[in-house]
């Protein structure tokens, strides 16, 4: 899928034109740099790199750095691959025009660590019984998580108590409200993953 990179600013509310609030995600997109053209007869399919955020020279390690210097652009950040970008080659520049005509997009970013939670906030259990009729310390408890002599055992993927959130997350079909192309500023209707600062991929 056509996209580009880009970086969460925070988050925003605006009013339509019959005045409704509509909470959005303010992103960065670009300026993004074209690091690579990968082509089917060198690479096997078709694709662009591109790089997003310059970086000095002494924290680029030096076959990242040859890799920069073969294409002709500044040492990036961060990199990742687009299909479906047709008609650029190694040093183009796209920005937040590239996006100007999507009504929607997907956003890919990797959402916030919440570290060990219990089912009741990890998977959204009910939790077990009431607090009187003599248990006081059940309430967020998972309950059975399987029978004792069959199957004699817990199932794999029996939803418990574990590591939550900080994986990579993918938000479809998000509308785009807002494009301001002299501040590289995409405006996106509802929250996208991962915290102010992180990176996002935006595809069309």
């Amino acid at each position: 899928m056509p996209g580009l990179l880009g970086k969460k600013i925070g988050m925003t509310s605006v009013f339509s034109a019959e005045g409704k609030n509509i909470p959005c995600t303010v992103i960065e997109v670009g300026p993004c740099v074209v690091t690579q053209v990968k082509t089917v007869e060198k690479d096997g399919y078709e694709a662009l790199q591109l790089g997003f955020v310059e970086k000095k020279d002494k924290h680029t390690a030096k076959p990242q750095a040859g890799h920069f210097k073969k294409a002709g652009v500044a040492p990036q950040r961060h990199l990742a691959e687009f299909k479906g970008i047709e008609g650029r080659k190694l040093g183009d520049v796209l920005t937040v025009d590239f996006l100007e005509d999507a009504q929607y997009v997907d956003v890919i970013g990797t959402s916030k660590g919440k570290g060990f939670q219990g089912v009741v906030k990890r998977h959204n259990f009910g939790g077990v019984g009431q607090a009187t009729l003599g248990q006081h310390n059940r309430l967020r408890a998972p309950g059975s998580i399987g029978a004792c002599s069959y199957p004699a055992k817990v199932f794999k993927g029996t939803r418990m108590g574990g590591q939550m959130g900080n994986v990579r997350t993918t938000v479809q079909n998000l509308e785009v409200i807002k494009v301001i192309p002299e501040h590289n500023l995409l405006l996106i209707k509802g929250s996208v993953p991962g915290s102010k600062g992180s990176i996002v991929i935006i595809e069309k």
